[in-house]
């Protein structure tokens, strides 16, 4: 599981983009989740964890690796 922490999400509409763009990402097996109150994304398989942040990133985000 690689687990992002992500800023700049406001409403469910952002959290729908970046469930979308984490799914978009080559590797991602399932976005297990996208908590907008947190601003925790939690994927599962063995996608390139920079092309994750780069994903969210596109779609107007930050996000980073989770220390957690």
């Amino acid at each position: 599981m690689i687990e992002l922490q992500i800023t700049g999400m406001t409403c469910q509409h952002c959290v729908r983009a970046v469930r979308e763009a984490l799914g978009a990402v080559p590797g991602v097996a399932r976005v297990v989740e996208v908590d907008l109150g947190s601003g925790r994304a939690t994927v599962e398989g063995d996608a390139d964890p920079e092309a994750l942040i780069a994903a969210v990133k596109a779609e107007g985000y930050t996000a980073t690796l989770s220390s957690n």
